[in-house]
């Protein structure tokens, strides 16, 4: 029998939920480490990643600024790109991880920058 971690079921039940109840929207999935933060928008249905953005890209590695800020100008970049796509309505999905800090940070850029979840 393997044991699954915490973390990993609250991950599991958390887009469980959301898939429930978004079946027409794209989701934006979030990957959060100690130094780093990641966004995708995700199409579900073809299981292809449409528009992704990262802290560890060239551009946002060049200006030396705190996670916060970080978290903030990935946001505009991602809604940027998105805007590009022609993608307004999405989900937002925290993974795991607790609404606050840099995902609330990333979450209202995004919301600033003209996505609509």
């Amino acid at each position: 029998m393997v044991k699954i971690n915490s973390k990993i079921k609250r991950r599991i039940r958390n887009r469980k939920k959301l898939r429930d109840v978004n079946t027409d929207k794209l989701r934006i999935t979030v990957f959060k480490s100690s130094k780093n933060i990641s966004a995708q928008i995700i199409d579900d249905n073809i299981r292809k990643t449409i528009v992704s953005a990262s802290s560890t890209e060239k551009e946002l590695k060049k200006n030396k600024s705190k996670k916060m800020e970080l978290s903030n100008i990935l946001g505009e970049l991602l809604a940027k790109r998105a805007k590009e796509k022609k993608i307004e309505k999405v989900y937002f999905d925290r993974g795991g991880y607790k609404y606050h800090g840099r995902v609330k940070a990333l979450a209202d850029s995004l919301r600033k920058n003209g996505l609509k979840f």
